[in-house]
């Protein structure tokens, strides 16, 4: 067998317009003047759209590219590695054009931020269309290795109430806990091709069920394993006591990026080790991701609850644990697929990670605003936000009844009926009334939340300007938000797909 692979630049442009990118603006940044730097924000965000719009001739997929032969690629971009790139570097754009107050302002280092950002967006395009497990992990760690510096990128420290952390040591939990998956899932990975014999995810789901009967506990222990690892990526409980601290000490904009474009590349590994690799044992994975979805939808609600309007920085907290019960919705369409005859149940979960990206990023461009004001940024303090801000304020209520699933918010009950109706389909009848409880959850806290917009303030009222660019993501989410509301269907059923 040849061991030359053909390379197809136009197939794999959108991570590599992303990663040189990225090395354009570190090296541009040596040698602009202080006063030119902040066109570093503006080359970022010109060459995300770019990779954004190089996914154009990609639109009807099947093509691949690092072949060596029939059912070995290492890559493919197929509809779901479509799907899940415009998500991802969507994702990037709008976090990167939410940074750049914080970087002019000289909060965060404009050369470093930009490359690490670029850097990571690189990886997690490249992660959902890789079909090899070796350039798997390969992209996943280079997503995450540049925000571990993210989190802690901020100059200065910040001062809160009891439990909140500053970026170095949210840094520090999050590498921790980043590594240990890592290795977990390293393990994993070593133990499968052990049964199989290569690191392709066609041929481990060809070779796996034939291989050796000896090797068969072996097999079961690494496909658990490497379940884990994916696991703690997507922060499904008990792999989740990382988010809290992180996006506590992590700028906004960062945590803002890891609820989305990381959640969705772990999501998107998840999928792939499941359906593409282990389809064989889907009795082994099924009722595990049936289970980690109950128990992350339920624990994040519920911790969701407890937070204290009078809590400091209690909304970027509510924030972080409303992100950790959407990655149990998330999971449901996967652990459906495990009993479903179709494996494109799976699909589902991105439909709803599209949803959910724009709304959760349009809520933390609303966040980064009020936290501008309100140091303490407390959930109080968006009391009376309509008299200060309306359109700031109809934006943020229109992203929390989205991720309520409640109307005007259409594509966010669109999104959660469809997950409903994978676990109905799939004679999920426990997992499908956990959801629905956990709905209803939600609905207090969003909607408490929600009403503290309109009350009247008990301090001034006056209006406050919004940053240009706060004011242009949180327009691009609305618009998005109001798009795929007018249209739920249509992006349901074309995201549901992906993995036909």
């Amino acid at each position: 067998m040849s061991t030359i692979q053909s390379v197809d630049w136009v197939v794999i442009a959108p991570p590599v317009i992303a990663a040189v990118a990225a090395v354009a603006v570190m090296l541009a940044d040596l040698f602009l003047p202080p006063a030119r730097r902040p066109l570093l924000g503006w080359l970022t965000l010109a060459a995300l759209a770019l990779a954004a719009l190089s996914l154009l001739p990609l639109r009807d997929g099947d093509q691949a590219t690092f072949c060596l032969a029939e059912n070995a690629c290492s890559y493919e971009a197929d509809r779901f590695a479509v799907v899940v790139q415009l998500l991802v570097l969507g994702g990037a754009f709008l976090a990167a054009l939410l940074s750049i107050p914080d970087v002019d302002d000289g909060s965060l280092p404009a050369g470093e931020f930009w490359f690490l950002l670029l850097s990571s967006a690189s990886g997690a395009a490249l992660l959902p269309a890789a079909r090899d497990l070796a350039t798997l992990v390969i992209a996943l760690e280079v997503a995450t290795l540049p925000a571990y510096a993210l989190v802690a990128l901020r100059r200065g420290s910040r001062t809160g109430g009891p439990g909140d952390s500053s970026g170095p040591e949210a840094a520090v939990k999050f590498f921790l806990t980043s590594v240990t998956a890592t290795a977990i899932a390293l393990l994993g990975i070593s133990f499968v091709y052990a049964g199989a014999g290569s690191l392709y995810l066609d041929r481990i789901a060809e070779a796996l069920p034939e291989a050796d009967p000896q090797l068969a506990t072996l097999a079961e222990a690494g496909v658990a394993l490497t379940l884990i690892g994916f696991a703690f990526k997507v922060a499904a409980v008990p792999f989740h006591f990382w988010v809290p601290e992180t996006y506590l000490g992590a700028p906004l904009p960062v945590a803002g990026y890891l609820s989305v474009v990381g959640k969705a590349a772990g999501l998107a590994g998840l999928i792939l080790v499941t359906t593409r690799a282990f389809p064989s044992y889907t009795e082994l994975w099924g009722p595990a991701v049936a289970v980690l979805a109950a128990l992350t939808m339920t624990a994040g609600n519920v911790a969701a609850l407890r937070t204290a309007p009078d809590a400091p920085h209690g909304a970027v907290r509510l924030l972080a644990w409303s992100s950790i019960a959407q990655a149990g919705y998330l999971l449901v369409p996967l652990a459906a697929a495990a009993y479903a005859e179709d494996p494109g149940e799976a699909g589902t979960a991105i439909a709803y990670a599209l949803m959910y990206g724009a709304v959760n990023l349009g809520a933390f461009a609303v966040a980064a605003y009020v936290a501008r004001h309100h140091a303490a940024h407390r959930l109080a303090d968006y009391r009376g936000l309509y008299a200060r801000s309306p359109l700031t304020a109809l934006a943020m209520g229109f992203f929390l009844l989205c991720l309520a699933g409640l109307p005007p918010g259409v594509i966010g009950l669109f999104a959660k009926v469809a997950v409903f109706s994978s676990a109905v389909d799939a004679d999920l009848g426990v997992l499908a009334t956990v959801m629905a409880a956990n709905v209803v959850i939600g609905l207090y806290y969003y909607l408490r939340w929600t009403a503290l917009l309109f009350q009247p303030a008990a301090a001034d009222t006056s209006r406050v300007t919004v940053a240009a660019p706060v004011r242009g993501a949180i327009a691009l989410s609305t618009a998005l938000g109001l798009a795929l509301s007018l249209a739920p269907q249509l992006i349901l059923t074309f995201a549901s797909g992906s993995l036909l």
